[in-house]
């Protein structure tokens, strides 16, 4: 899918959060009946060794933020969405995670300067145009400490009515990582955990090179 609407394509909202407000409550729901074990099982050998500091972008109801701070580790929660953000703090507690009201590409983090042991961005990054994801990549790659990693999950499939969303192949997002200094160190694929027809999932892990 272009990043460019053509003749007889639907536009997508402006917005890369457009629709998440609206539908938090049962998104939430949604969100914590996978675990954070299963969505990343495959990854979790890579995960730097506690306690370590680690930002989760578009962090949702910090369902992984949450299991990782119960790990051990320091979490920022950075989601942009306040209707997500207050389940999150419902479900998981205000000390569990520092929350904050944050999104890419831009991610200042003013209150939560320097620099990330771990980067994740869980069904985020194809909510990105072209633009967008050059500056989201150029930020992360200033966020990872030398050591660091960025875990990105993409989906593919279907766009749920109201959502902006981009096909984003696995293979771009790793030459746009080279771009920026970083390399894979992880590429897969997994099925759906919701069971969605049509939906399947990339898995990426890069570090600097």
């Amino acid at each position: 899918m272009s990043d460019q609407v053509a003749a007889g394509e639907t536009a997508f909202p402006a917005s890369s959060t457009a629709g998440y407000a609206e539908a938090a409550d049962a998104l939430a729901v949604q969100y914590e009946q996978v675990a954070f074990e299963d969505v990343h099982r495959d990854v979790l050998h890579l995960l730097p060794a506690a306690p370590a500091r680690i930002l989760d972008v578009g962090a949702g109801t910090g369902r992984d933020a949450a299991a990782l701070a119960a790990r051990g580790y320091h979490c920022v929660a950075a989601e942009p969405t306040a209707e997500l953000r207050a389940h999150g703090q419902r479900i998981h507690g205000i000390r569990t995670v520092d929350w904050v009201d944050d999104a890419l590409p831009g991610l200042p983090l003013h209150q939560h300067p320097g620099r990330f042991d771990a980067v994740f961005a869980t069904a985020v990054w194809m909510h990105l145009d072209t633009e967008e994801r050059r500056a989201a990549m150029a930020r992360i790659a200033s966020l990872l400490g030398p050591e660091g990693r960025f875990f990105v999950n993409l989906r593919h499939g279907p766009v749920p009515e109201g959502r902006r969303m981009f096909d984003v192949p696995a293979a771009e997002t790793v030459q746009l990582g080279r771009t920026y200094g970083l390399r894979a160190v992880h590429r897969g694929e997994r099925a759906d955990l919701h069971g969605r027809d049509g939906v399947r999932w990339s898995e990426l892990v890069l570090e600097p090179a």
